[in-house]
């Protein structure tokens, strides 16, 4: 017995020190991990798609610099991006698709969320976005049910009246809009974390509506997007692995610290990717 716990001496020696060199030699990886879904808060836009009375409003109060609803910045220009509405109307279903036109190009337009209102029997109206999946990942749903009263938009999307459909794009605005540079995530998300809506507002990861509306736009995907994606196209990525983000950064060292963008900051980890996970 006790030659064999000599033997297994220098062997549990050898262990430790081969163990210290492993952890001596460890890099550590510190990314970014700020997306393009961070720049656009969908249950801030929810709770405004019930405070608005007609689609022409919504598109005004969506790209307004004092709401701080729209943070967006998909070709990282340093300018938000304007956010267009399209009004949908098909079969007794009503809702709205928002897209982003990224560059006077064609087929450069991005749909970010689709919204529907839908009454049910007891006369109260389930308001939903559906996140684009590119940008949000897939199954990313936020919602709310009030009464009818309370959604002011809703005399005006049963009415008879000619859908909207944004006139407006990019360098196409407005008189009364102006563009501004993008607040840093940190000073948005805390903004938005605070609000009523941040609570009232749930977020689950199917339909809450019964007949989901399907967007006129469903199919429109930029690929010249630099911001990262929760879930990209083939195009998106192979043009991001072109022209990186800005936003990402990283350091590789022995223990290196946390680091930071204009975007926000992410605490040291062993390897960390900027692509997974929901809003």
């Amino acid at each position: 017995m006790m030659i064999q716990r000599l033997l297994l001496l220098p062997l549990a020696a050898a262990a430790l020190l081969l163990s210290g060199c492993g952890k001596k030699d460890t890099q550590y990886v510190t990314t970014i991990v700020q997306t393009a879904a961070d720049g656009l808060n969908l249950q801030a836009v929810t709770d405004l798609a019930t405070k608005v009375k007609t689609a022409e409003e919504f598109e005004k109060k969506l790209n307004e610099k004092g709401n701080q609803i729209n943070n967006l910045d998909l070709d990282e220009d340093s300018k938000v991006d304007y956010i267009k509405v399209t009004e949908i109307n098909q079969d007794g279903q009503h809702g709205f698709s928002l897209t982003t036109e990224l560059s006077a190009e064609e087929n450069e337009e991005q749909e970010l969320c689709v919204i529907q209102f839908e009454q049910g029997a007891d006369k109260q109206v389930t308001v939903q976005t559906h996140g684009n999946s590119h940008i949000y990942g897939n199954n990313h749903y936020y919602h709310h049910r009030t009464s009818m009263t309370d959604v002011l938009l809703w005399s005006y999307l049963i009415s008879a009246h000619r859908p909207y459909y944004s006139p407006w794009g990019y360098n196409r605005y407005p008189s009364y809009y102006s563009s501004y540079s993008p607040r840093s995530s940190a000073a948005y998300n805390n903004h938005h974390k605070a609000q009523p809506y941040a609570k009232n507002i749930q977020s689950s990861t199917k339909p809450a509506v019964q007949k989901p509306i399907k967007s006129p736009n469903f199919n429109k995907t930029a690929s010249k997007i630099k911001a990262p994606l929760k879930n990209p196209t083939a195009s998106q990525k192979s043009f991001q692995k072109r022209n990186p983000s800005k936003t990402l950064s990283s350091r590789k060292g022995f223990g290196s610290k946390s680091s930071s963008s204009r975007y926000g900051s992410s605490s040291s980890s062993r390897s960390r990717s900027s692509f997974g996970g929901g809003k």
